[in-house]
């Protein structure tokens, strides 16, 4: 059409090159980084903790390490988003010996506040429950449901997030439905909802 100049978009930049781009100091780059992944470092955080606040401390903790040891990440061994869950599973890991305690089945339903991007977890009676259950669960079995069933990470990059063998993640992803499945036909009063529920983890 004639005065009319169709704007092209430019390609969002590769991890790899905004990587580099912080690497040379370039602050724009990094913050591009924390926008692209901090969801989903929180997500997984808040799933291993059950503490908003615990999970924002673990979203700190990432990226302030990952701004101080840029010049360590390797992507020819893992892709970012795998890289930072690596070191989330580390620092919440190290943040529940500290306090001793993961937060109780009974106040699960309570740990997400009005502005917490993980609200879906908590919107319904069935998520809340399932998301009880997810936290009763040992953390070796619970960060595989995360990573792979809520935030659909493929198993290959699971397998380097937690530097274990992807049939060891096959085989825990195996054994933690069955206990999710185990768990949630024993809560009271969850009979007729079970079926709905076992979608999300089957």
């Amino acid at each position: 059409m004639e005065g009319h100049v169709s704007a092209r978009q430019e390609p969002e930049p590769l991890d790899v090159e905004l990587v580099e781009r912080a690497r040379a100091g370039e602050r724009d780059a990094f913050a591009s980084l924390y926008r692209r992944h901090q969801a989903l470092v929180y997500r997984f955080a808040l799933g291993m903790t059950g503490s908003a606040a615990t999970a924002e401390d673990v979203v700190h903790d990432v990226f302030l390490a990952l701004m101080t040891k840029l010049h360590q990440y390797d992507a020819a061994r893992a892709a970012l988003p795998s890289y930072l869950v690596g070191m989330a599973r580390n620092i919440a890991r190290n943040k529940a010996r500290a306090f001793r305690r993961l937060i109780s089945i009974e106040h699960a339903g309570d740990a997400a506040g009005p502005d917490d991007p993980a609200a879906a977890l908590t919107s319904s009676d069935n998520a809340r429950l399932l998301r009880a259950c997810l936290l009763a669960l040992p953390l070796r079995y619970r960060e595989v449901v995360l990573l792979c069933d809520l935030q659909e990470m493929p198993y290959t990059d699971v397998a380097v997030a937690l530097r274990v063998p992807v049939g060891t993640v096959r085989s825990r992803l195996h054994r933690a439905r069955q206990m999710l499945l185990e768990r949630l036909r024993r809560r009271e009063g969850v009979a007729s909802r079970v079926p709905e529920i076992e979608r999300c983890v089957s």
